[in-house]
């Protein structure tokens, strides 16, 4: 039996007010999260910064590199191992379009790969958006990790 002290202090450390009880890290595709990481119409779309003349290599390193560091895990996990796995087969062009994907914000990109919200209708038809939605999708139920960064090569 719990005595009437006791009682009002667990009271005071699991309070039943609205406060308390809204989760301040909701999982991703619960109402509240796409909500919360909805991005307003008005904001204008980021304008890249050009790369005129940059190899094909450093392109594929630069894309390795943006495709770990998004900024949430979820796309993280996502966009990396979808790079170790397809980045080294993609042509120039998809290449290129992986590079605008990748300026578009990380939640709107996590949910159009994994079909929880649809694509604008800029991206609605691409490819690469087509390639990265089978990939989430993982049919062969793969244990996924952040991958190894393969140690840059030296040319003798």
């Amino acid at each position: 039996m719990v005595s009437g002290r006791c009682f009002r202090t667990l009271h005071r450390l699991f309070s039943t007010s609205p406060y308390r009880k809204a989760d301040p890290w909701p999982l991703p595709h619960t109402k509240q999260h796409m909500e919360a990481t909805a991005i307003p119409p008005n904001i204008p779309k980021p304008i890249p910064i050009p790369r005129h003349n940059e190899s094909l290599e450093t392109l594929r390193a630069r894309l390795t590199y943006q495709t770990r560091k998004r900024g949430t895990l979820e796309s993280d996990l996502i966009m990396s191992t979808f790079a170790k796995e397809h980045l080294h087969s993609l042509t120039r062009e998809e290449l290129l379009e992986l590079d605008q994907l990748l300026d578009e914000p990380d939640w709107d990109v996590y949910y159009w790969c994994t079909e929880g919200k649809a694509p604008p209708e800029r991206w609605v038809n691409s490819p690469i958006l087509a390639k990265l939605k089978i990939h989430a999708r993982n049919e062969g139920k793969d244990v996924r990790r952040m991958p190894d960064l393969d140690p840059p090569q030296r040319s003798s």
